[in-house]
Parts: C-alpha cells; sequence; structure tokens
C-alpha cells in the first residue's frame, strides 16, 4: 500500500494535540508557518493553550530522537513526522502569500511537487480552507476527533415513542408494573423519557421512564407541579425535572434551542434540593434536609462575537459580565430579591465562578451546573467530570446549534461527545428540549432567523 503524505494544520492541533496519532504508517508533514502559528497560542490559558503547549512538547521530544527535516518515526507502527518549509512560487497569484493558510497550503503543493506519485492531503478545521484546496486540485479533509455522530439532528434525544396495546396503558394508570418487551427495552437507554401511545388510539398516552431490560417502567413521580415555583410548560421539562430532581441521577445533561428552559430548571431543581428540600422520615412526617451543600454554577469564558478585550478590576468584576445570564436566572427566581441572593452567596449556598478554575479542585456534595457545555471540547468535559466527588451532582446544558468556540462543531463538541458516550450508562439522564417556551417572539426568532 503506497504511503500518503499529510499536511496537518494549525487549527488540527489546537483541536487535539494527539492527532498526530491517528494518521497510522503514513508520512505526516509539519509546515514550518504552523510551528510558528501554534508558538503564538502557548501563552492561553484554556483548553487551545492546553494543546498548544502539549503538541510543542511532543515535538521537542521528536526532536531528541532525531532530525525533524529528514524525519522522525512517531512510534512503532505509527508515521514518520517531518517539519518543512514551501516553495511560494507554487501558490497561485491569486492568494496572498503572507497568509498563513496559504503558506500551509504551498508547503502542501511544494510536498506533491517534490514526488509527484505519492498522495498529498491537507488536514484542517477551517472549511474555506478546504474549498481553496480543492480549487487548487489540492486533496483535503477535515479532522473529526472522537465524532460519534454525523450531524446535530442525530444526537440522542432521551425521548422515544413506542406503540402498545390500550389496556397496557390502562394497567399502567391503574399503578401496576409494566414490563416492556425484551426486544423494545434493546432499543432503549436507562432513564430514557417512554411515551407510550395505544395503537387503538393516537390520542391515548403515557409517560414513563425506562430503566432497564426487565425492568418496570417507573412513573414520573416528580414536579408535575413545579419545583421552586418554576411549573413544566411541556412533557420534555416535566422529564427534565424528573431527572434533575433523582439523586440517583448524577449525570444530567440537557440541550436545547435559545428559551427552552434548559438553565432556569436546572437552577430551579438545584435550589430546590439545597434551600428547600424536604424529606420524610420513619413516622412519615416531613423534615427539611439538604440534599446538597451548595449550588455551584459556572460557564465557559467564551465571547459572542468580538471579544472586548480585557476588563479591568476584581476577579469577580471581571467575570460579572460572563456570568450576567447566570445571574438574570437567578434573580428570576429569587423574585428579583437582590439582597436574598447576596446573602445566600455569602454563606456560601451559592457559587457563580468561571469554569477555567475548575481545573485541580475536588468537589463534593454539591450541586454543579455547568452552562453553555456546547462550546466545551470533550477533554474539558472529561476534566470537569473527573472533578466531581462524592454525593455530587452535575448538570450540563447548552444549545448546539449556538456554538461560539471555532474549535469545534455541532458533532465535535465536548457536550454531543458526553450525551452519546454516556447514554448507555444508569447513573446518566439526558432530554432535549425542543420548544421555546421564554417568549413568543424568542420562539419566533430561534425558529425562522
Amino acid at each position: 500500500m503506497t504511503k500518503k503524505t499529510y499536511v496537518i494544520d494549525t487549527s488540527v492541533y489546537l483541536t487535539d494535540a494527539n492527532a498526530i496519532y491517528s494518521y497510522s504508517n503514513n508520512n505526516i508533514v509539519v509546515p514550518l508557518k504552523v510551528l510558528e502559528e501554534i508558538d503564538n497560542h502557548k501563552k492561553r490559558q484554556d483548553s487551545v493553550g492546553v494543546n498548544a503547549r502539549h503538541i510543542i512538547r511532543i515535538f521537542d521530544g521528536l526532536r531528541e530522537k532525531g532530525n525533524l527535516n529528514t524525519g522522525v518515526r512517531l512510534q512503532k507502527g505509527k508515521g514518520i513526522v517531518s517539519v518543512k518549509g514551501c516553495d511560494q512560487s507554487l501558490i497561485p497569484c491569486d492568494l496572498d502569500i503572507s497568509q498563513a493558510d496559504h503558506i500551509i497550503i504551498a508547503t502542501a503543493l511544494t510536498r506533491q511537487a517534490v514526488d509527484p506519485t505519492q498522495k498529498v492531503i491537507v488536514v484542517t478545521r477551517d472549511i474555506n480552507m478546504r474549498v481553496i484546496c480543492d480549487s487548487l486540485g489540492l486533496s483535503c479533509e477535515d479532522y473529526l476527533p472522537k465524532q460519534l455522530v454525523k450531524s446535530g439532528e442525530s444526537i440522542y434525544s432521551g425521548f422515544a415513542e413506542i406503540l402498545v396495546d390500550e389496556q397496557i396503558i390502562d394497567r399502567f394508570y391503574d399503578g401496576e408494573k409494566i414490563v416492556l418487551d425484551e426486544d423494545l427495552s434493546k432499543s432503549l437507554f436507562a432513564n430514557q423519557l417512554i411515551m407510550m401511545i395505544s395503537s387503538a388510539n393516537e390520542k391515548k398516552t403515557a409517560l414513563a421512564r425506562f430503566k432497564a431490560v426487565h425492568q418496570p417502567l417507573k412513573t414520573l413521580e416528580h414536579n408535575r407541579n413545579g419545583v421552586w415555583g418554576i411549573k413544566p410548560r411541556n412533557k420534555e421539562q416535566v422529564y427534565a425535572l424528573e431527572i434533575l430532581m433523582d439523586p440517583s441521577i448524577p449525570v444530567v445533561s440537557l440541550i436545547g434551542k435559545a428559551g427552552s428552559g434548559k438553565t432556569l430548571c436546572a437552577i430551579a431543581a438545584g435550589l430546590e434540593q439545597i434551600l428547600n428540600a424536604k424529606m420524610t422520615d420513619l413516622t412519615g412526617d416531613q423534615k427539611k434536609e439538604k440534599r446538597y451543600n451548595r449550588l455551584i454554577v459556572s460557564r465557559p469564558i467564551q465571547p459572542l462575537g468580538k471579544d472586548i478585550g480585557f476588563l479591568p478590576g476584581t476577579m469577580e468584576e471581571k467575570m460579572a459580565p460572563w456570568l450576567m445570564p447566570i445571574q438574570d436566572n437567578l434573580q428570576y427566581l429569587m423574585g428579583d430579591n437582590k439582597a436574598t441572593l447576596e446573602m445566600y452567596m455569602e454563606k456560601g449556598c451559592i457559587e457563580i465562578e468561571a469554569l477555567t478554575y475548575i481545573r485541580g479542585r475536588s468537589i463534593s456534595n454539591a450541586f454543579i451546573i455547568i452552562d453553555e457545555a456546547q462550546n466545551l471540547t470533550a477533554h474539558e468535559i472529561k476534566t470537569i467530570l473527573t472533578r466531581v466527588g462524592e454525593g455530587t451532582k452535575i448538570v450540563f446544558t447548552g444549545d448546539i446549534e449556538q456554538i461560539d468556540n471555532v474549535y469545534v462543531d455541532s458533532t465535535t463538541n465536548g457536550l454531543t461527545y458526553a450525551i452519546e458516550m454516556l447514554k448507555e450508562y444508569d447513573l446518566t439522564g439526558h432530554i432535549t428540549l425542543k420548544r421555546g417556551e421564554r417568549s413568543d417572539v424568542a420562539t419566533l426568532a430561534a425558529k425562522i432567523l
């Protein structure tokens, strides 16, 4: 089999520093311009900076093993890595050779000119760069790290409709334990929302929670009347509150378009279980007991549109603009009582902080909400989950149609990856919220604009 030569763009390394190991026993060319671009990102304090520093260390280790100009083998069974420059005369005059992307393309054209028999492939996450390569007759492909779905529409929804005999629905409402057919159960996942629809009358339905094969369906026990003053407006919100309030499900993910109630439901459930939790003792009397000690709400620092640059003031003052949406939800749930909210924050019952500072922590007995999780990478999701200690519940919310991180998309972001990887486990629950409930204007905008 003829070896291929992969010219890997900077965007790939900044997405996944270990991407260099993904190309089997082929040639891997690192353009000199890529090294320069990586160096410009190494001081960043986010995942991009982490990846930049990691790949630099990989290159330095290879340098110690041999000459990068002639090529150094990564490891047994893996490719040979070399660092190469370009012949600028090979780039069409229409393209500005001072542009980094064009220099990288010129490097690929140079490799092709040196040995016309080899197949040279540019690997980049940059769509426009792939278009330019195609126009020049140069093979080009995207790098798809840990891609588990082909499109946003194919992401696990957490919901399924099944046709059943009308008698089964009647028996379910009468309190009888219903066990689904084994063949049907094998197509379902733990903690999946099930809508049973009568085969004789499609208007006759029942909502239930699937647990496992050979186990009876569970009724939705919680929150039809709402939590913390928030009442569900659709079946997805009913189920969202169900899994949010269930302590046996420590990992929950909620995705949906703007205004679907993801963050509001999550915060309301957290406040209910921290500040207003009611447990029943052996005598049947209810007593107040905290299920969790504190509510921690965080989100990645990812601007919409152009960054406004450095902000003055203390860390809290710098973070205030980024965390304002969370503050808005909290104040709404507190009845716009700012003094009450500040009191709970001073007591440590409610914490609002940047996601940047979660690395190295071990968080126990807390209700954690990670908002705007669609902007996270798979590595960042893993980092967050490994911080979860005993007695902690973590909730990820996000909208995969509103991604501000240029290094991920609807199929490769960390939230999508976590949903698909964790759906088979009974420690997790997920639901996609399909209806916008913020306002008629917000719903209209999300639908048609």
